[in-house]
């Protein structure tokens, strides 16, 4: 079995020769081709330039064996179209300059359709789908409509939510009005990637983890849920849904929808999946500090991943977050390379 249909097989729960991998932010600022762009152009000028972000999407695939490329894109860019004023701050992260906080900053939101408001990476999507010539399946990607609406409303990233919750407890119909715009945008974001030839696409829950499984089902589950079916018609593009600090909602985030459920490294990933059941596959779920360990280490902990789920069919190997900035690159290419050995 090739590279080309490891990963679509494994998201169906379908028998593959080896267990497939991909790494969440595989490509980035680890990279060395990477840096040396990055000294060149700004992150958002990089993110809105197709044929920069067609190159940085590329690099890890030529480096390592992975079975699934994923475009070269950010979670963010997405809330510029609807009016909201973004910058990158360098030492600082994102930053939101006018935050949606009262009832007229959500009437105020345009949904503009994707495929044009977002048409710089619909064209990357494009390049990388010619560039990659079939090798390895092109995995698209939104923010999740929770983590999106906590950015909007905090500012930029936060460690309280203290904004975001205060809007979803003191003004609930506020909160219901934002999540059903931003549900809708990200629904329709999936949709374009799709039709512009993605063959699976990952929703990035990121805060998620931030909520009671109470407040989650109440506040957020409905609106994940509307986004995911947004493009559930579509059988031969998977969905997976990823969130992190999320052990205690898996059940919740396999009822708001999705083919495959990312798992982070908090939890086992065998009891994982007896939590969510076998009619799900999973993504996940090493820790990425363990890739600054010595590579003995780094096999230890893979092997006991891979050998907790042996025979169950629909495992995708990835990290439980993105690749750490400084990670050796040769830390990586040892851990492809394993995956594929053991698995």
């Amino acid at each position: 079995m090739s590279r080309a249909d490891r990963f679509l097989k494994a998201c169906r729960r379908e028998t593959v020769d080896v267990t497939p991998v991909w790494l969440m932010r595989q490509a980035g600022r680890y990279m060395p081709e990477y840096r040396r762009l990055k000294e060149k152009y700004a992150f958002l000028e990089m993110v809105k330039t197709p044929d920069i972000a067609t190159e940085i999407t590329l690099q890890p695939v030529d480096a390592f064996d992975v079975d699934a490329a994923i475009v070269f894109q950010d979670i963010l860019p997405i809330l510029e179209p609807m009016g909201l004023k973004l910058e990158y701050v360098g030492g600082a992260g994102p930053v939101i300059h006018n935050p949606v906080r009262t009832p007229a900053d959500v009437e105020s939101l345009v949904i503009r359709p994707a495929a044009e408001a977002m048409d710089f990476s619909m064209a990357a999507i494009r390049q990388v789908r010619r560039a990659l010539d079939g090798s390895v399946p092109l995995i698209g990607f939104s923010g999740a409509p929770f983590t999106l609406v906590c950015y909007a409303v905090e500012g930029g990233a936060s460690r309280d939510y203290r904004h975001a919750k205060g809007l979803m407890y003191e003004q609930p119909e506020t909160w219901r009005r934002l999540m059903e715009k931003m549900s809708a945008a990200v629904g329709d974001y999936l949709q374009a990637q799709a039709a512009a030839g993605a063959q699976a696409l990952q929703l990035f829950d990121s805060w998620a983890g931030a909520l009671s499984p109470g407040d989650y089902e109440e506040y957020v589950l409905p609106h994940t849920r509307h986004a995911i079916d947004m493009v559930a018609d579509n059988d031969d593009v998977p969905v997976i849904h990823f969130g992190t600090g999320t052990s205690g909602i898996l059940p919740l985030m396999k009822r708001a929808g999705g083919d495959v459920i990312g798992v982070d490294w908090r939890i086992d990933l065998d009891k994982a999946w007896n939590r969510l059941g076998v009619d799900v596959a999973v993504q996940g779920n090493l820790d990425p500090t363990v890739l600054f360990a010595p590579v003995p280490v780094i096999e230890r902990q893979a092997a006991r991943i891979l050998d907790s789920v042996r025979g169950r069919p629909g495992h995708v190997f990835n990290l439980g977050h993105g690749i750490l900035q400084h990670t050796p690159v040769g830390h990586v290419a040892a851990l492809v390379d394993f995956v594929h050995a053991y698995g």
